[in-house]
């Protein structure tokens, strides 16, 4: 295979000079200064985030040379927009150069890590990866193989690389046919991979499920002839004997709205409605790679929403975990129905604190675009230490409000039954959502509510790194949580 190399540059605030990285400059050496040439024919500034490639420089090494723009030198947390500016540079830019070698033809590339090689290994991994299990093997893309050019920052880049194929893991699974990712698949899958991890997985069947009171979640498994499975994921990181932290992810592999039933217009993408249990799987699977020193607990309630005889109906009553009655109002609100249950679960567990991720509202989705995913909690605390990370990582979180307004909204207004599943007002979907779960939730346990619906993907505001398809966002961002949190 031919090789190619990714090196950098800044920007300078003379257009007609270039200011190449140190990595840059020595392989400018080693080439007697071609490298510098090149670029000032070419005309001397490279945008932030553009490649250019260059070719006979190094007849020994590389057929090519991708010079990659990083925008200016230094920068840090733009307090703004709340992101690691510098970072994110570095994973745009490693993006673009990987993207550029691997459109002509070169499979080989070595990526300089331009001062942050985790950063730079997060780009690569992610933008240099699609979903294409089931094309035709001869029509299969072959993906580049991407190493860091040098060894100073070898053990940074192992770190982005576990955190990247983690979210690609999340990717595959959101990106999977739903008739080949059943709660059945999905449950193989998980206990296979972590399995593999020294991890522990326990897979419940139906009759648990009966036994442990979730008819909440139930009602949500009755349209259809996949049976239910509850994934309950063991990772036991430190030997203190501390409390675990749960982390509850939504795992309704296809939505279709039950009796509520959505328009067909994108129904497909109802495929990724299990993309909370596909983050929570992953960053667990991150944890084991990068022997985190916590205890950590995943449960996953998977299931289909599909409309039938046996379905559940628009009105229907359904008793949670906790003895609390729902009216099922909308069989559309789904997600919240199969989180009750395990966030009541979660509680055995004496938990740290917990946190369910979900996409649970096209309100998410609504308010913030693909910008970030909302977050609503009791603990300030905890909610910084998860901005910060989504700070780092690029892949933001934006706190909403968690007031009692919404409570009474989803409480004070129904009739026959504690709570219903579905506010009678249409406004502030995501926050009276939010108000449903904290119903399941003791009030003196520390607790994070994620509504990712927004983040799932494909849209417009996917990040540059993430080429198509479903995201895996924000894996990365849980992982950095966690990893704070050690």
């Amino acid at each position: 295979m031919k090789k190619g190399l990714v090196l950098g540059v800044y920007e300078t605030e003379d257009e007609s000079n270039i200011s190449l990285t140190p990595t840059a400059a020595k392989y400018d050496e080693l080439v007697k200064g071609k490298l510098q040439k090149q670029i000032l024919l070419a005309g001397p500034k490279v945008p932030k985030g553009h490649a250019r490639v260059f070719w006979g420089l190094d007849e020994k090494d590389y057929a090519g040379v991708a010079v990659v723009g990083l925008g200016k030198k230094n920068l840090g947390v733009n307090q703004l927009e709340e992101i690691h500016e510098g970072k994110e540079n570095i994973r745009i830019a490693a993006a673009a150069g990987c993207k550029a070698l691997d459109a002509v033809e070169i499979k080989d590339i070595k990526l300089e890590g331009f001062g942050d090689a985790e950063a730079a290994a997060e780009g690569a991994a992610l933008s240099t990866w699609f979903y294409q299990v089931y094309k035709n093997k001869e029509k299969q893309k072959v993906f580049p193989k991407v190493t860091l050019y040098g060894e100073e920052e070898d053990k940074q880049w192992c770190v982005g690389n576990i955190k990247a194929k983690a979210q690609n893991w999340a990717r595959q699974l959101a990106d999977t046919p739903a008739n080949l990712m059943t709660p059945t698949i999905f449950s193989e899958e998980v206990c296979t991979v972590l399995t593999n991890l020294g991890v522990k997985v326990q897979v419940h069947d139906k009759e648990w499920a009966e036994q442990k009171k979730m008819g909440s979640f139930l009602s949500v498994s009755r349209g259809s002839c996949e049976p239910p499975k509850f994934v309950e994921i063991h990772y036991n990181g430190a030997d203190d004997g501390s409390k675990p932290i749960v982390f509850v992810g939504k795992g309704v592999t296809f939505d279709a709205g039950g009796i509520s039933l959505k328009p067909s217009s994108d129904m497909d993408e109802m495929r990724a409605d299990m993309s909370g249990a596909a983050c929570v799987a992953a960053a667990i699977r991150a944890a084991a790679e990068l022997k985190l020193k916590l205890n950590i607990i995943g449960l996953l309630p998977l299931t289909e929403n599909l409309p039938s005889g046996t379905a559940t109906k628009p009105g229907d009553l359904v008793v949670a975990m906790n003895g609390k009655t729902i009216i099922v109002d909308n069989t559309d609100a789904e997600g919240r129905l199969i989180l009750a249950d395990a966030l009541c679960y979660a509680h055995e567990f004496k938990p740290k604190f917990i946190l369910d991720i979900a996409t649970l509202t096209g309100a998410a989705m609504i308010a913030l675009g693909g910008a970030a995913t909302g977050v609503f909690t009791n603990d300030g605390t905890l909610f910084e230490k998860l901005k910060e990370a989504g700070t780092l990582t690029g892949d933001r979180v934006w706190r909403l409000p968690l007031w009692q307004h919404f409570t009474d909204e989803m409480t004070k207004k129904v009739k026959g039954a504690d709570i219903n599943n579905c506010a009678t007002t249409k406004a502030g979907g995501a926050c009276t959502a939010a108000a449903f779960l904290w119903e399941f939730v003791a009030h003196d346990t520390p607790w994070l509510h994620l509504d990712m619906a927004g983040v799932m993907g494909p849209g417009p505001d996917d990040l540059p790194y993430i080429p198509t398809g479903m995201t895996g966002r924000p894996t990365r961002t849980l992982i950095q949580f966690l990893e704070a949190l050690c």
